[in-house]
């Protein structure tokens, strides 16, 4: 197994740790959070330790794709591996987040749909040996999404002290740009399918 598998083996392990910690009733346990009042806002030690384990997969998520591009490292176990984690880390993620009411289930709903859509539609198009790779606009929805929710479990800090929702904004311009991209990656192999 080359070392961009393994980062991204590495990062699956990172968010299933991250999903367990967030979802296990602590409270229930005995066990409780200490909690950091912040400008009127309440930013609990479970969501600051989750933030950092996103973060840290977040950056792993790109570390391990430059690694396997630029030493041509690419394996059909790594593009699998790879999709498994970043499902596994950003929808466990907006689904426990929706739970918790810190976003909007609208939001997880988007996202999971699209992906559900845009994934089916690669296995078509695959299927005919057409490759489309990711758009401009699908890598600025993943960075505003790592960076919205990273913001999210930290509870909007530093930008809390400013009351200004950039946490949340980031989040919505993934979501949207999630859609966008969903609907240009249809249109890209929408003739393609239909003459096959």
């Amino acid at each position: 197994m080359n070392l961009p598998n393994k980062i991204t083996i590495a990062r699956i392990v990172l968010a299933i740790i991250m999903i367990i910690l967030l979802l296990i009733p602590w409270y229930d346990l005995g066990i409780k959070f200490p909690e950091y009042y912040i400008n009127g806002s309440v930013i609990n030690l479970k969501y600051i330790i989750a933030g950092v384990l996103f973060l840290i997969g977040s950056i792993t998520d790109f570390v391990d794709g430059y690694l396997a591009r630029s030493r041509n490292m690419v394996t059909d176990f790594g593009k699998v591996a790879d999709a498994i984690a970043d499902k596994i880390l950003v929808n466990g993620l907006l689904i426990i987040l929706a739970y918790d009411r810190m976003i909007s289930v609208l939001i997880p709903v988007v996202i999971i749909t699209r992906d559900i859509i845009v994934d089916s539609l690669k296995m078509i198009s695959g299927e005919k040996g057409k490759v489309v790779a990711a758009s401009k606009l699908g890598k600025l929805k993943t960075i505003c999404m790592m960076v919205g929710l990273t913001l999210v479990l930290f509870g909007n800090f530093p930008f809390v002290y400013l009351n200004f929702p950039v946490a949340m904004i980031f989040v919505l311009a993934a979501t949207i740009l999630s859609v966008i991209s969903g609907c240009e990656y249809y249109f890209n192999i929408k003739n393609f399918i239909s003459k096959n």
